[in-house]
């Protein structure tokens, strides 16, 4: 076997380095997961790299009953934006450093965004 080995995830050609994997010190039986039962294997994978998965399952299920998400630059004067969720809710981002925090919400009627925000 390659060290670099193809999988169908949902229909999608997902390619592993196995070899890295090894190096990387991913455990054996995460990647005898991953070739025969990819789904099992990544999320074992996950948990081995210290991705929290119940955050992400909370903001999949979060974010999946949304129908509209806007982003629009910060009104405050700091470097920042605003996702608005379905028109009545802000949850409010500003930059610190390199990254950008969380700074709070707010529930009302908004605009929508711009999808030119990105260019």
């Amino acid at each position: 076997m390659s060290d670099m080995e193809d999988f169908d995830f949902e229909n999608k050609k997902i390619q592993f380095d196995l070899k890295n994997l090894k190096e990387g010190g991913v455990s054996w039986w995460t990647r005898v997961l991953l070739r025969v039962s990819p789904l099992r294997g990544v999320k074992r994978l996950s948990r081995e790299l210290g991705v929290n998965s119940d955050v992400a399952n909370q903001a999949s299920e979060f974010f999946q009953a949304t129908e509209r998400i806007d982003i629009i630059p910060s009104k405050s004067g700091l470097r920042g934006f605003q996702l608005i969720i379905d028109g009545s809710t802000a949850l409010y981002f500003h930059q610190d450093g390199d990254h950008f925090i969380y700074g709070g919400w707010e529930t009302g009627k908004y605009e929508k965004g711009e999808v030119t925000v990105f260019d």
